[in-house]
């Protein structure tokens, strides 16, 4: 059984609330727009964290995180990437990762609306935590922490705050 944490979108910021509704967490998971290569090495002191970049990342944070990740937890294939869309309108090289991967579950960021889709065309859960950050133009900022246990998501739990 792992404990996840996970996040996007923090564009330069990380608010202690998060790293408290993270506390319990095994493992970070950061789905891209770190803003700044301080805020991961805070997350990866703490916990293990595994992160993208994404579209505003600079070259230290490119450097240290890939654009896609792939890899498996609890007998769970998850693939991560910053920019991916969702079911029935994923991106043109998602689409493709996702039909030659075949994941379990399927985590992108970058617009910052909180979702969490079941895609029954791919069989597979899609996550978008929203953002963290308080640059942009969502109204809350939010970040999602679950349990994957024996192959199974599990007791997915929403935290929401305000921009201020």
């Amino acid at each position: 059984m792992r404990k996840i944490g996970l996040l996007s979108d923090t564009h330069g910021h990380l608010d202690e609330k998060i790293m408290h509704f993270f506390q319990d967490c095994d493992e970070i998971w950061h789905a891209g727009d770190i803003g700044d290569i301080g805020v991961a090495d805070k997350i990866s002191n703490i916990k293990i964290l595994k992160a993208v970049y994404g579209n505003i990342d600079d070259q230290d944070v490119r450097i240290v995180y890939p654009k896609i990740q792939s890899f498996t937890c609890e007998n769970v294939k998850v693939l991560m990437t910053h920019i991916g869309g969702y079911p029935g309108k994923y991106e043109k090289s998602i689409k493709v990762l996702i039909q030659n991967l075949k994941p379990d579950l399927f985590i992108s960021g970058h617009s910052h609306i909180l979702k969490v889709i079941y895609d029954d065309k791919n069989e597979l859960l899609h996550i978008n935590p929203g953002a963290a950050g308080k640059t942009g133009l969502h109204k809350l900022r939010t970040a999602v922490r679950f349990v994957i246990n024996r192959g199974e998501i599990q007791d997915l739990e929403v935290l929401e705050m305000s921009r201020s």
